[in-house]
């Protein structure tokens, strides 16, 4: 198991689409925050404020990234960017866990 050291951990989650996904948010000492979230069997539809890097770190997803036709498989390990203000889809058979990162 990674352990991410020196960060201060929000008390409320952040909870989307009745429950079936959750995410905590951390806090660097540098003022940049992470968050870290568990998804359940699904298909979701997100949109970004800011851009992010998904990091896939338990299980898989696909998803369908913006203008893209087709969905693009992503298993634990591997990661896909975004840039602010777009919009994407996930969905997954299986609970995943991810860690986004925010440029």
């Amino acid at each position: 198991m990674s352990v991410i050291q020196n960060v201060n951990v929000a008390n409320q989650a952040n909870i989307y689409f009745d429950g079936k996904v959750i995410s905590r948010t951390i806090h660097f000492t540098d003022g940049s925050h992470q968050t870290l979230g568990v998804v359940l069997p699904g298909e979701y539809n997100f949109d970004t404020s800011q851009a992010e890097i998904m990091n896939i770190t338990s299980g898989k997803f696909e998803v369908l990234l913006p203008h893209a036709t087709d969905w693009t498989t992503v298993t634990a390990g591997e990661l896909f960017e975004l840039d602010a203000n777009v919009n994407f889809k996930i969905r997954t058979n299986e609970i995943s866990e991810y860690r986004c990162q925010y440029k």
